[in-house]
């Protein structure tokens, strides 16, 4: 496999410590042509559909990439903000927060966000990092829960990338955090604050992003994962084991997933006369299709249709101040050991006068001069 070209260095450049953070992916527009590229990235991971490739390669580009980017280019169209897909947006707010916090915990780190599909791409990020001098970089996906459909694919992302690369720097990977007391306490405030305003509900369910039940049986963690979270996240709000509901959404093709299912849940509780429901994705750290959409437009219309008589989502975390303090807290934590502060202006300027000195070549080691 040939190597990429580097990017420019400069020798005596400060060596940084760099976070990246990963998140699932969002199309260009809420247009047909930009679903279309973008499902076709997304949908082309065998790490998301487990079926043989030339098989997958007939069903893909013959009728799902025919039909579904229309549709799924309206989904978009009802939940685009001015700002952009609310993915994006949500995610970029919590890449800069989160540089901020860091930076008043005294940790002068370079935070770059980027998307395992569309853009922008996590190879293009970790090209600007080492531009930008990363020579140590923590791979933080922003997927609590582990999954092999998920937080695997953000590593062979980063693998191919490192595998073309000839200078590669240190790497370190958060593969989870689905019970890590901030995360847990952030979503309990969310909940609580909901509740302050709006009082308790008949039912709480807590809708996770679901995957075929055979990744279960292979050993993936994300069923457990998932399950552990919400176990924890009624513990601390104080809920009894029938005030709340674990369902599994977004379903694809005819597989067998996770179950049970999101929206038929919901329709079987408005049916057994269950009068309000409150929705809440603890898998999801941002505000996106599947919580806007699919959640607070779809199931609730499924729920209100089967006789229920109250539907309230709950918003994702988001921008809250207490998630960023678990985000930073997730970081620092996987950060230790490294360096995380610039080095002193005179060490810089005594390494780059050496540089100069030296009249290394490009590309050469200005120690060897």
């Amino acid at each position: 496999m040939p190597f990429q070209p580097e990017p420019a260095y400069t020798h005596g450049q400060a060596p940084r410590t760099a976070i990246l953070l990963c998140n699932l992916g969002t199309p260009d527009a809420p247009t047909a042509p930009a679903l279309r590229r973008y499902l076709g990235q997304f949908l082309s991971d065998q790490r998301v559909v487990e079926i043989p490739k030339p098989l997958w390669w007939l069903i893909l580009h013959g009728i799902i990439l025919r039909t579904r980017p229309a549709k799924s280019a309206a989904k978009y169209a009802s939940i685009w903000t001015p700002e952009g897909s609310p993915l994006a947006v949500w995610t970029s707010k919590q890449a800069t927060l989160l540089r901020g916090w860091l930076g008043e915990a005294g940790h002068q780190v370079l935070v770059r966000h980027a998307m395992r599909y569309g853009n922008p791409s996590i190879a293009s990020q970790l090209d600007a990092l080492k531009a930008e001098g990363a020579t140590r970089i923590l791979i933080l996906p922003l997927y609590p829960q582990y999954s092999g459909t998920t937080t695997a694919s953000v590593f062979d992302a980063v693998y191919t990338w490192a595998a073309r690369t000839r200078n590669v720097p240190e790497l370190r990977f958060v593969n989870h955090y689905h019970d890590d007391p901030g995360y847990i306490n952030a979503l309990a405030a969310t909940i609580q604050t909901h509740w302050k305003h709006h009082g308790p509900p008949d039912k709480l369910v807590m809708s996770f992003h679901g995957v075929p039940e055979r990744t279960l049986h292979l050993g993936d963690p994300y069923h457990c994962e998932s399950h552990k979270t919400a176990r924890l996240l009624a513990q601390r709000l104080g809920l009894q084991k029938d005030d709340y509901q674990v369902t599994f959404q977004s379903r694809f093709g005819k597989a067998k997933w996770l179950q049970p299912y999101t929206e038929p849940t919901l329709i079987e509780m408005g049916q057994a006369g269950v009068g309000r429901v409150d929705v809440i994705c603890p898998g999801f750290t941002g505000d996106c299709l599947e919580t806007l959409e699919e959640i607070n437009q779809e199931a609730r219309e499924a729920f209100l249709h089967a006789g229920g008589k109250e539907f309230h989502y709950i918003p994702c975390l988001n921008d809250s101040n207490l998630w960023i303090t678990a985000l930073s807290r997730i970081a620092q934590q996987h950060l230790g050991g490294w360096p995380t502060q610039l080095p002193d202006a005179a060490a810089l300027a005594d390494a780059q006068a050496h540089a100069r000195a030296g009249g290394a070549p490009a590309g050469a080691c200005p120690v060897a001069h």
